[in-house]
């Protein structure tokens, strides 16, 4: 099974999605990233999905659950790289990241 690496940077995790996500893999993602929230006390995460071509309604739904896991835990998510083809598919599929914000790359 592949594991999502999560960087720390100063008080920020970056997680860079670069493979295919299968549902085992995003859970994974969930557990590992609630871990180095509450180890690191970090304040903010960060989601780079640039390598992300395509989503289903499980994996969509899990975005959304990471990013209020991390609200919860006191860590604002911003989303960078969507795709237009992710998007639609979030739209259509009736999903928002409610709550989450989002930029077009990581310099933004």
């Amino acid at each position: 099974m592949d594991q999502v690496p999560i960087l720390r940077i100063g008080d920020i995790l970056l997680v860079s999605i670069q493979l295919d996500l299968q549902d085992q893999t995003v859970l994974r993602l969930q557990e590992d990233l609630a871990e180095r929230i509450v180890a690191t006390g970090a304040r903010g995460v960060i989601i780079d999905i640039t390598g992300v071509e395509i989503v289903d309604s499980f994996i969509g739904r899990s975005f959304a659950t990471i990013a209020a896991m991390s609200r919860l835990m006191d860590a604002e998510t911003i989303v960078v790289g969507m795709r237009p083809a992710v998007a639609i598919t979030l739209v259509e599929l009736g999903l928002s990241l409610g709550g989450v914000r989002t930029a077009l790359n990581l310099e933004e």
